[in-house]
């Protein structure tokens, strides 16, 4: 499950100080634009309190999160889709990752400062999927000329692929992004085909100040955010990076601590982590038990051969069923007992759809 987040924004508005939060990973931090040139890339373990309420009932050895990739891209500027500030690079960047976490300014600090002059957050906003929109516009316009003159002659997938660049094409025409239109299930994949930037998942993060964590509804910015993520159908969280950066160092306890102080159940970047996991329909199962109990990472709407893969290939291939319990009904039920003599464990065959907090054992023959 190689997919990665890449973490995009204005110069300066916290990507970094975000990607050392989440990462501990000691990422170049400066006070002037293009401090970050080379994309810095961390793993992180997904948050799951689910692993520590399995363990108390099948105690294990070890217990094992997934984990999930974040990449940090440099800061974009107006004319990125032209060259401006390096930006065929960063568009790249961009281009490798699979879904976007789109930083926004949405803190006053005169200390910090703003690569427009003023704090903005719908103006840093458009400015960014501006440049995207022009650079998906770019490469849908080369591309529908090639291909119309394919669909002349009647070949089948060059039609195809006409009819999805005529509904992509006036739509990013209109500065809009891709990922705006309803395309059928046939026509996806002649969409991820076309590598384009704006029918990426995104996730908004506005950038908060510390006084607002407890409660982002109160920064006068966050709505800004919140309302032009929604107008898209997508998320938008509020996150203190430069706090979040303090807390990421703090030990458990002193974690804790922390947080409470603050008013918070849990840290800004937990939520940031399972919001970016889901935003690519991953999901988790666990083994459980003996030497580990473990979290895994799936697709949602794999069956269970499929999963069964994600252990080991030899799984997949020789697969006979699943034996599963929910995590609901183990942490109903209290224990795997209890869970077989209420009838809660399931056996499953090839067709069964696995579904988030699935705990499976899996039968295979090799």
């Amino acid at each position: 499950m190689a997919l990665t987040a890449g973490i995009v924004g204005l110069p300066n508005v916290g990507k970094s100080t975000l990607f050392n939060a989440i990462t501990k990973a000691g990422a170049e931090m400066a006070n002037y634009p293009f401090a970050t040139i080379d994309p810095n890339v961390g793993m992180v373990e997904v948050p799951d309190k689910r692993l520590a309420r399995i363990d108390e009932i099948i105690p294990a050895k070890k217990i094992i999160h997934t984990t999930f990739e974040f990449t940090d891209i440099a800061g974009i500027v107006k004319g990125a889709s032209k060259g401006e500030g390096l930006g065929n690079k960063f568009l790249e960047n961009i281009r490798q990752v699979d879904a976007i976490v789109h930083v926004v300014r949405a803190f006053d600090d005169d200390n910090i400062t703003s690569v427009t002059g003023v704090v903005d957050p719908l103006d840093d906003i458009e400015t960014i999927n501006n440049e995207l929109v022009l650079a998906d516009l770019e490469s849908v316009t080369k591309r529908y000329d090639r291909v119309e003159k394919a669909a002349r002659s009647k070949d089948k997938t060059a039609v195809e692929e006409f009819e999805v660049l005529k509904k992509i094409k006036p739509v990013l025409e209109e500065g809009k992004p891709a990922r705006s239109i309803d395309f059928s299930k046939e026509e996806m994949p002649i969409v991820r085909g076309l590598f384009l930037l704006t029918a990426k998942p995104i996730l908004y993060v506005a950038n908060i100040a510390e006084e607002d964590m407890a409660n982002p509804e109160s920064s006068k910015y966050f709505k800004i955010v919140e309302d032009y993520a929604k107008s898209e159908n997508a998320q938008a969280i509020g996150i203190s990076a430069r706090t979040e950066e303090e807390i990421a160092s703090l030990d458990d306890d002193e974690r804790e601590e922390f947080l409470e102080a603050e008013g918070v159940s849990e840290s800004g970047l937990d939520k940031l982590i399972r919001a970016s996991y889901k935003l690519l329909g991953l999901r988790t199962f666990f083994t459980a038990g003996g030497k580990e109990t473990r979290a895994w990472t799936f697709h949602e709407g794999m069956k269970a051969p499929q999963v069964a893969g994600v252990i080991h290939s030899d799984f997949e291939r020789g697969f006979i069923r699943a034996e599963v319990t929910s995590f609901d009904d183990l942490d109903s039920y209290g224990s795997e007992q209890a869970v077989k003599e209420a009838g809660r464990l399931r056996v499953e065959g090839k067709e069964y759809v696995v579904e988030d907090g699935d705990i499976i054992e899996f039968r295979f023959n090799v």
